[in-house]
Parts: structure tokens; sequence; C-alpha cells
């Protein structure tokens, strides 16, 4: 298309005219057809040779339209036929198709000749082409006499066919009586001319129904010739021939074909053996592309020829005796074809025009013109024409210009007949858009609004935007020759009413139409490739965004068809879900979205991956005595490459049913050689990897049973040990059995004892594994060796290793054991080496044992619990941990070999000093006055060391929990209350209180107390005795409460030491406890208890440790009927023992009751925790009791940070702790408890069930 130019050239108008109205090229307006008038056209018309069934009705075809509708007549062998005068002949209504009645008795052979259609209206006349009508014909086989051929066995033959002449010629095969077609080869074929060659005969072409057929398809008939009887006759021996060729005859022959025909060129030979046909052209190539080789190449077929393809085609035909050839000299005519065929003219009157008629062939045709069905020379003159050879150029055309004129190309090949008519009208414009037709089309793409008009002359288009607006002009816009307006790139501003104005000098018209433009559809979130494994679920997302005044249909497509049938595809708003994807799933996936102005499409692929299947068609070759070669046929790798083949073996002979790893090769590798070992009967197995998984085993391979053979190696981990002091117990790992190579596997166990001068001791023993040696020495070495046999021989000689026969328990105890104490809670401890003889054995360490005898403040004495260390190696010193302040200890020290411990050193006494003492054990703030606070407290639980003094500072807190100035106070040791004055009246105040000994400050206890306003003492709110209960992952808090009633509370928490916020977790209702979840195992923790409502009103802080994580059970043992059983039965007996003890003690008068009430626990001895064998915090027996009322240690026996800075943690490894070379902590604690002998006020307390239970556990 072209913008419209202000001065258009006629040319233009009168290809735009033929477009408008040529019933060939563009269909006409509906209405303007039917006032517009228009010369005949030929539309529809029988074949030039038209071959009709004699049997039927002949219908000679002749259609053509026109305004006015045309009226038809017919010639019949160039005169005027009239079909009135034939009762048998017919003409269709409104058509000029003749129907010819031969089945109601006329005869199809007295019409045939040659006819021509005439169409005719008041504008001119149109002439069908020459139209030859021929009845088929299907002669029968002349009658004639077939002798038997008889032929020489590798003599060529030819059966000749020779059909009757039909029309058209008949379509031959030949068969045998059965119906069967007879088998054709390069030996046996049929010739282009229905003839069958033989270009050697065998003793097989013997038969006697040789028959050829002969099928007329227009009459749907077959006539069969008389069978022919070939019998070949043997002649010894059968003498070999060189080609001849049997067609065509001759060196030479010519051919002529028209172009656009098919091409076929034959060659048959005869020959022995039979000879191979090949064909060339000379001096030049075969076609490409339109050359095919039929009947075993004894036939070239070129289609499509053209004068190029003229030349000379050499057939050669060849066997093992020499060659023959033949030359076909192939000439190309052409009969004529269009170079320009004539095109229908509309003209106004007054303009030019020309009609061209130009064809080719060959030889070059003659071209001749008429009009209206008359050769132009005899028909009416036209001043307005002139004819100049293939082209009529008209001047000045006036109405009665009008006429239909034919073109005849014609020459000896054929002819060439069109129809071209000459229009002149005289119109008005017309605009044939229908009136305010609305467009539609989306921002940024082009909009084309339509003005189809017509006119004669042809008017001049105008746009214009509005009704009123300006005319349309300038770059933005592009004016198309027929009308259309074309806006490239539509915007939003585009939108509204166009009018299209169409003026001739004969008047004008206009038309209006209104264009919107809308958002373009998007797709903003596209499907994007998806692997995924068989039998998972994926998604594709098709997110779309689109104008609200057009409606979206979203369709997927798998690979550009419809999506499958199938349930597992869910179909959701903005995407596509394939549940169970299996691998006929793989493709790729569209979203395709239609609106009914655009379209957008997004596609991914989806790559269903999956284990490789299994390899198959293994195979086993180049079998050796140690070797053979596997390969296989890789399995469907399911769209993950194969990385790496696993092949496996089974030992049929030795563990059938059992497979071994043999080795692994490259994905891209399928043979390997596989070493094998003998007296082993092998299969293999191949197992396919990729990134997915490993495929399923392949079927197993053959079995190979490889030959005997002595053994190649001797058992491995050959060790000497002593189970007794007399003893040696030799021990190896046996052969497995490919590794025996033989059968009757036997071992040869041989041993001396070394660095004496003795020969070897040798037995041979059954396939077992170990052998005993007794009456030995205790701890001496021995060399020993073990060396495998079957009934082949001996494996090569084994290598000597060296055991030792059986320890005895050290003799000697260490000497000169010394303990220097490093600090309260650290002692190092040295010995002497005993002599290694005396160690009987492989020494394996030292051993200290080491128990607290007494705490050095409290003169009591408790159950004994010792602690041991172990120190690998022949070490001589060691670091004593977790010792406690001021206590009197003794240790003794023991040498471990292999058998177990030597006697104990010396028990040594050593004692700690001092240290800081831990926090007092509460802090209690009663009786507030207007000025006063009475302060009571309990001594620590852990002094460490003789008390000093007690210091107190307290600080004042406003209403903004600002702190106010510290004081403080220091307090005899022996003081256990203090009352405070001259202090400030409604005022709270922060206490803080610790205890000191000679060392220093201990830890601090914190409390918060207000003094009252007035006289009237009100309940003030207080919050006392926060107490703390703490698990692995959690902490039961408890209080006590004294305010208001009605309070809700609040429990804030956080890691102590951390600047970090506290954490707020709200108490539902009033309760005075809460549970603490969630927190980090071996984590110490600081937590205070708030009252909401009350000025921010919170306790004071305290600090808890949760317990280590320790290991989790399948089976939570406290739900189990038979451990609740067993726990109650446990707590009865428990109790027993406690009404016993209290008896026994009333008795002895030696315990008063009070005494025993007041008496603190004991904190000098703290066990080694039991659950996961790391050390913690020690406690006396006492601590095993049920948590009192404000305790600071939990069930769990975890204790607070502050309560001991030196914990065994920070020296051991957990159970098999030990020291290094520098004397660091490597030792264990044992768990045994040994009574000493009862001191002073000494006391023994049944543990708790509680304890009791976690020791069981």
């Amino acid at each position: 298309m072209m913008k419209k130019s202000i001065s258009a050239s006629k040319a233009s108008l009168v290809l735009f005219l033929c477009q408008m109205i040529s019933a060939l090229d563009v269909p006409l307006d509906s209405k303007l057809l039917e006032e517009l008038s228009q010369p005949p056209t030929i539309t529809q018309q029988s074949p030039k040779d038209y071959i009709v069934d004699p049997r039927e009705n002949i219908v000679i075809q002749c259609e053509a339209k026109g305004k006015p509708p045309p009226s038809f007549s017919w010639t019949r062998n160039g005169t005027h036929f009239d079909i009135d005068k034939d009762a048998q002949v017919t003409m269709k209504p409104n058509s000029g198709t003749l129907v010819i009645n031969i089945m109601n008795g006329g005869k199809a052979e007295a019409y045939e000749g040659v006819y021509q259609c005439t169409a005719r209206n008041e504008r001119g006349a149109a002439i069908s082409n020459n139209i030859i009508i021929r009845p088929s014909r299907s002669p029968l086989w002349t009658k004639e006499k077939l002798e038997p051929n008889q032929v020489r066995e590798g003599d060529s033959l030819v059966l000749h066919c020779r059909p009757p002449v039909g029309l058209p010629p008949p379509i031959i095969f030949w068969m045998d009586n059965a119906f069967q077609r007879l088998p054709q080869s390069e030996r046996v074929s049929q010739g282009l001319n229905g003839d069958l060659y033989f270009s050697n005969v065998q003793p097989e072409d013997t038969r006697e129904d040789y028959i050829c057929y002969a099928r007329f398809n227009h009459t749907q008939t077959i006539q069969q010739k008389q069978p022919i009887s070939v019998k070949v006759f043997s002649t010894k021996p059968v003498t070999e021939r060189q080609p001849i060729l049997l067609t065509p005859t001759g060196s030479t022959s010519t051919k002529v074909e028209l172009r656009g025909n098919v091409l076929l060129l034959e060659c048959i030979a005869a020959g022995l053996p039979t000879p191979v046909i090949r064909w060339i052209k000379e001096g030049g190539e075969l076609p490409a592309n339109r050359t095919f080789f039929e009947n075993f190449k004894k036939t070239l077929k070129i289609i499509d020829v053209s004068e190029a393809d003229s030349g000379n085609y050499k057939c050669i035909a060849r066997n093992i005796l020499g060659s023959a050839h033949h030359v076909i000299s192939v000439t190309v005519k052409a009969a004529p074809y269009w170079i320009t065929a004539p095109r229908n003219l509309v003209l106004s009157p007054g303009e030019d025009g020309t009609l061209i008629c130009r064809a080719n062939g060959n030889p070059k045709p003659n071209i001749s013109w008429l009009a209206n069905g008359v050769p132009i020379a005899i028909a009416p003159e036209d001043p307005s024409r002139k004819v100049d050879g293939d082209t009529i150029i008209f001047s000045h055309v006036q109405e009665r210009s009008s006429a239909v004129y034919q073109c005849n190309a014609s020459n000896e090949y054929g002819y060439l007949l069109a129809n071209a008519f000459v229009n002149v009208l005289a119109e008005p414009p017309r605009i044939l858009t229908p009136a305010n037709k609305l467009y539609q089309v989306i921002a940024d793409s082009p909009a084309l609004l339509d003005c189809a008009y017509f006119g004669s002359p042809k008017p001049e288009i105008e746009w214009f935007k509005g009704v009123k607006g300006s005319i349309l002009r300038g770059d933005e816009y592009v004016f198309h020759d027929n009308g259309t307006l074309e806006i490239p790139v539509a915007q939003k501003d585009s939108t509204g009413t166009y009018t299209c104005v169409a003026r001739n000098e004969l008047g004008k018209i206009q038309n209006e139409v209104r264009l919107e433009v809308k958002d373009p559809t998007m797709i903003i979130k596209q499907p994007e490739y998806k692997v995924i494994q068989r039998y998972g679920q994926v998604s594709f997302e098709c997110i779309i965004k689109h104008d609200f005044t057009l409606l979206p249909t979203v369709i997927w497509l798998k690979d550009n068809d419809e999506l499958p049938d199938d349930e597992r595809f869910l179909v959701g708003k903005d995407n596509l879900t394939i549940m169970n994807v299996t691998d006929k799933d793989d493709g790729t996936y569209t979203c395709i979205v239609n609106t009914t102005l655009d379209s957008v499409s997004a596609s991914a692929v989806l790559t269903v991956v999956a284990r490789p299947n299994p390899p198959f068609d293994l195979e086993l070759t180049g079998q050796l005595e140690r070797s053979v070669e596997l390969s296989w046929i890789p399995g469907d790798e399911n769209n993950s490459p194969i990385t790496n083949f696993v092949i496996e073996y089974e030992d049929g002979l030795h563990e059938p049913g059992v497979w071994h790893y043999q080795t692994e090769v490259p994905g891209t590798q399928t043979t390997v050689q596989l070493k094998l070992s003998p007296y082993v009967n092998y299969s293999f197995r191949v197992i396919a990897v990729n990134e997915i998984g490993r495929s399923q085993p392949s079927e197993p391979s053959e079995q190979y049973l490889t030959k005997s053979a002595n053994p190649d190696e001797n058992p491995s981990n050959v060790q000497g040990i002593g189970s007794e002091p007399d003893n040696l117990v030799i021990t190896w790992e046996s052969l497995k059995g490919f590794q025996s190579n033989g059968p009757g596997l036997q071992y040869k166990v041989s041993w001396r004892q070394k660095d004496v001068d003795d020969e070897w001791t040798s037995v041979i023993v059954a396939n077992v594994s170990k052998y005993i040696v007794s009456g030995t020495p205790t701890f001496v070495p021995y060399e020993i060796k073990v060396q495998a046999l079957n009934d082949l021989g001996y494996a090569p000689e084994p290598s000597e290793v060296i055991g030792h026969s059986g320890e005895d328990l050290p003799m000697v105890a260490p000497g000169n054991v010394q303990v220097h104490v490093i600090n309260s809670t650290l002692a190092k401890v040295h010995w002497d080496p005993v002599p290694l003889k005396s160690v009987r054995g492989h020494l394996q360490g030292y051993k200290v044992y080491y128990w607290k005898v007494q705490s050095l403040s409290r003169r009591s004495r408790r159950h004994v619990e010792k602690k041991i260390l172990t120190f690998r190696g022949n070490k001589t010193f060691g670091m004593l941990p977790g010792l406690e302040p001021f206590s009197s200890y003794k240790l003794n020290v023991r040498v471990v070999n292999g058998k177990g411990e030597g006697p104990a050193s010396p028990d040594k006494v050593f004692k700690t000093p001092e240290g800081v003492p831990s926090s007092p054990s509460f802090l209690k703030i009663t009786n507030p006055t207007l000025d006063s606070l009475t302060l009571e407290w309990g001594s620590p639980t852990h002094p460490n060391g003789v008390l000093t003094s007690y210091i107190l500072k307290f600080q004042p807190i406003n209403n903004t929990h600002e702190l106010g100035p510290l004081v403080e106070i220091r307090i005899p040791a022996n003081e256990s209350s203090l009352i405070l004055k001259n202090l400030n009246y409604s005022t709270r105040y922060k206490f803080y209180f610790n205890a000191q000994t000679s060392v220093g400050s201990g830890s601090q206890i914190t409390e918060e107390a207000v003094t009252i306003m007035d006289e009237v003492q009100p309940l003030y709110p207080r919050i006392r005795n926060v107490t703390t209960a703490a698990a692995e992952t959690y902490a039961n808090i408890s209080w006590e409460y004294e305010g208001p009633d009605h309070a809700n509370f609040y429990v804030e928490y956080g890691v102590a030491g951390s600047k970090e916020d506290w954490k707020k977790e709200i108490v539902n209702g009033s309760r005075s406890f809460f549970v603490l979840k969630g927190l980090t195992p071996g984590t110490a923790y600081k937590v205070r208890v708030g009252a909401e409502g009350l000025s921010g009103f919170r306790s004071s802080e305290d600090v808890f440790e949760t317990g280590p994580a320790m290991a989790s059970r399948q089976v939570d043992i406290a739900t189990q009927g038979w451990f609740i059983g067993l726990m109650c039965a446990v707590a009865l007996l428990i109790l027993i023992l406690l009404i016993v003890c209290f008896i026994r003690r009333n008795k002895g008068g030696k315990y008063p009751v009070k005494e025993k009430e007041d008496a603190h626990a004991d904190p000098e001895i703290q066990p080694m925790k039991e659950d996961d064998g790391t050390f913690g915090e020690y406690s006396d027996a006492e601590d095993h009791k049920p948590l009192k009322k404000g305790s600071r240690t939990p069930s769990d026996r975890t204790v607070k940070k502050e309560d001991s800075d030196d914990s065994l943690v920070d020296y051991g490894e957990g159970v098999n702790g030990q020291f290094n070379e520098d004397g660091s902590f490597i030792g264990q604690y044992s768990g045994k408890k040994e009574k000493e002998p009862a001191e002073g006020n000494e006391s023994s307390e049944a543990p708790s069930p509680v304890n009791a239970m976690n020791s069981f556990v």
C-alpha cells in the first residue's frame, strides 16, 4: 500500500476500478451489483478434452455471470447447436450447462464433437474453450493362439501383453490364476508398454499362468489376456552373458515431451548375472528434487519438465562381463502458457486503457483477438480501439465501447483462450462502508478506518476528524488508494468520530465512523520454565492485565494443541496445575489470552525428569581367567543425563543372592573391562545413575565361572592379644568367599616369642578367625603371622605382626604423691611413675581418686562421693578442677593397664582456701512504716569460708523508675535482721544485699519495698519470694503477692548479662505461677514479676539456668504403666526407710528434732550430673530433696550461674574428659559413692522420689 497522492494517474484509477468490480478477483458489494451493469464472465466450464462414460448422461458445463444476467448458446463442430430440436438435450435453468440424456435411449457416440458455449448480454459476449466430447472405450482382446514359451536357463524372455487400444489407455498389470500379482525384481519387471521382461530366466520361472490384465478406469472394467505358458529347461553349465538392451532397441532413440508433464525414460537389459541400470545426462546433471528412479532403476522419472531438461540421457546396463548403453535424445516442447493474461477493464467515459495478451510456447504461439466471440477483423468497428499484435489500445472510450474481448494463443500442441471485458461506466460516488461503523483497536497498534467507495470517474477521498473538523494531513496518517485511513500508532487521544468524503465530477457523498482505543492486554506474570520429578506437582502462572471493557478468555495449550482430557490438569483463574506429573506431560505449555481486539501468549517448557530406566542387553565378551569385558545398552535417561553406571556382581558359588559393588564408569561409557578373582561364579548387573537417583538394576548377565588358583592374599587385621595372663589369642579377618580362589580354604597360624631364639610354631586350622595359644608367660611380645591356603596351594608369604600374651593387674602403686593447691577450686597433683615391669600390661594411664572430707566452715561430714580423673599415657601430673572452697580433701593415685587398676597410693590430705560466698539464701522486707522498714535475711547456702560481714546497699526509686543516691551499710556477720530508719514516707526503695568473706563479696540478692503514706497502714502491693524451677526448655515461675485483689500479673525475662530488652508475658487471671516456654537449654536467664496498674510495681530480679539438652527419647517413659507402678513401689520403699531412720535417731537421742529442722544443707559436696555424663555443680544429699518454697535450685539439679563460676564443665570433655599433655583435664568422674565413718553431726537422708526417678531414667 502507498500514501494517497494529490493527483492519481489514470493507470492507478483503472487498476483500482478493475479490482473493485472484477468478479474473478474482488467480490462486489451485493447492493452495488444490483445497480451496475457488467459484461458476461465465464465462471465454470468443462475441460477441453472431456472423456465421458458412454453409459451415463453427458453434462457439459458452462456457467457465467453479468449484469443483466447473460443468455447462453452453443455451437457444435463450428455450427450453431439448436438444442430445442434434440429431445435428448436440455439446458439447466439460469445456466448454460447442457445435459445430454444417454440413460434414456441416447447414444454417446452420436454426440461426439467439439462444443463451445457463448454467454451474452447487452454489454458483450464471452465464449468458452472448445470442449471435445469423446466417449471412453474398453474393447476386448483379439483372439490369438499363444504358443508355449520354451526357454533355456539364463536366456532373456519378453512376454508381450499388447492390450486393445482404449480411451483412455488402460492400466496394465500381470497376475496368476489365483489373482495374485506376479513378483517383480531387478531380474523380472514390467515395461512401460505393459510387456513383462526377464533379464534371464530361472527354473522357478516355469509356470502356465502368466496373465496380462488391462483395467479401463472410466468404465470400471478389467480385460484379461489368455494365459501364457513358460517352460525353462536347464543346460549345464549355464552360460553367463554380458548385457544387451531389450528396450529400447538400437543405440539411440528420441523422445518428445511437453513442458510441465512427467518425463518417463526406460531401459531394460538382458544378461547373466542380472545387469544393474545407471542413468546419466550427457553434459549436465540430473535435476535435483525432480528426479526419481522407479522399477528397480530401470525407469527414469523427471517431474514438471521444462525446456532446460532437453538433452541426451544415457542409460548404462552393466554386469561383471561388460556393459551396454543407449542414448535417448529428449526434446521438450511447450503448449502455449500465459506470460500476461488479459484482465478486465472498468473505465470511465473519455478514459484510456489497454488489454495485453502475452503467451509463450514451443513453437512460439500465434496470438489472435476476438470481440464478443467474433474475430476482431470482422467485428463491428470501434474508433476507440486499436489492435497492435498482442495489445489492444483504447482511447477516449464511450459507454458503447463496452464489450468482451477474447485472446487466443495457439500452436501445434494446444491453445489458450481468455475472456476480458471492457466496461465503460459513469457513476456518482458511492461509499460502501456502513454508516457509524465502530472500530476498536488496541493502543500503540495501527487503526485502519475503511471508506470503501465506488464511482466512475474515480472519486477523490478526504478524511476529517469530527463532523466539522479540519482535513487530516501529515505524517501521522496514511491514506490508502482504496479509501482506508490508517493511523499507524493509535493513542488514547485518537478516540473519536472520523468523516470520509468521496467526490467526483458527478457528485459528492460522506460517511462517519467511530474509533475507540483500548488498553492492551498484557501477561504481567508469565509461566516459567519448570523441571519437575515424575509424580510431582507443578503449576504455571499466567496473570493478566486488560482493558476493563474487554472480556478476556484464557486458553492453555500443550505443544500447540489442546490440553489432554485428563482430570490431573487443573485450570485455575491465573494458573495451570498438573497433578501427579508423568513423562507424557513433558512439553511446551502456552497461555493464550484472547479478547475481541488482541491476543497475547506466553510459553514455558516443562521438563519431566526421573531416575533413568535400567540398562539392558548385558553381554560378556573376551572371557579370560582374570578379566572379562561387560557391555550394555543404556535405558532412557528421562531428561536427566546419566552421570555414571554402577556395576555390581553376584557370587553364585559363595554368596548367592548377595550383590556387591564392583566398579563404576562415566555415563558416556557402555563397556568396561572387569578384573576377576579365581573360583567365583560371576553374574553382573548395571545400575544407571543421574541427578535424580539410581535406576532399578538391570537384568543379570549370564554367569561366568572363573578357574581355581592359589590364594592371592592373606587374612587382614591379624592381632595377638591375651585374654588371660597365661594365653595368647590370635585373631584375624577371614577371607571372603571370592578371595579363597579355590576350594578347601584353611589358614596356617605361626607364632614365636620375640627377642628369644625360638623356632616358629605353626598349626593349620579350618576356615575360622581365631586361635588360642595356652601356657604363655604373662605379657610378653610374640611374632605372629597367618597364611591362607587352599587345595591348590599357599598364598604369598604373610607379613609378621607383634602381639602380646595376656595382661595381669599392676603390682605397684605410684609414689611420692604431692598436691599443690592453685586456688580455692583448683589443685595440681604430682606423682612418680611406676616401673614398667610392674605394670604387667599395656600402660593406659593413671587414675586419681579424690573426695571431700569436710567443709572447714561447718564441721560436719556427709556421705562421700569419690570422683575419678583418668590421665592417659605415662603422665605424672594432672589438674583437679571443680573443688569447693574452704574444704578438706583426700586423694590417691593408681596405675591402670588393660587388665585393670593397680593398688592405690597412700591417701593424701589437702585443703582449699576460702572463696567468695554465694548470695544470701533470702531477703525479706517487713513492717513498713512512715520512715522505716525491717529487713530479714538468711545466711548463704555456700559460705565458702568464714563470713566477715554483710553489705546492704539501697536507693530510692521515683515514679519514673529513676534511681536516687545509693547508700551502703556494713552489717556484722552474726546478724540476721535490721531495722532501717529515717526513710522517706511513701517512697519505693531498691535493696542490694550480699555477704563477704576475707576473699571478697559474693553474689547479691535484690528486693524492693515501699514506706507507708500515713499511720493508717494500708495494704500495699508486694511481690516477694520469686522462685524458679527450670528444665531444658521451660521454667515454672512462682511468687507470693500481698496487696489488693484482682491484680493482673506479668512476667518479664531475658538472658542474664544481656543488654537486650526484657520480654514480657501476661499471666491469665490472678494466678501466682506461670510457665515460661521456648527457652534455650543450658542458658542463664533473669526474671522478675510485676502487677499491671500498680504504678509499675515489680519484684526483685531472680536468676536461673535451664538444664542441658537431653537426648530425645522415642517413648515418654513417664507415661508407661509399668514405670508408674515401679515408681509407686520405690516411693513406698523410701517412705518406709524414712520412718525407720526417724525411729532410730529418736532412740539414739543424738539428734533433737529442733536441731534437725534448723540444720542447713551442707553445700560442700556437689555430685556429677548423671543424665549426660558431663560435670556440673555439686550438692550433698539434701540437694536431692524436693524443692522447698523459695529455693533457687530447680528439681533437675540445675544451679544458678552465680553459685559457682568454676564448674567442671569448663575443664572436662563429657564422660571421657581427660587432661592433655599440658595437664589440662581429660579425666572422668566415677559415679561410685563411699561412706566415710560417722563423725560429728553426720546425718544421712534418702534421695527424693523425683531425683530417684531422674536417676533411673
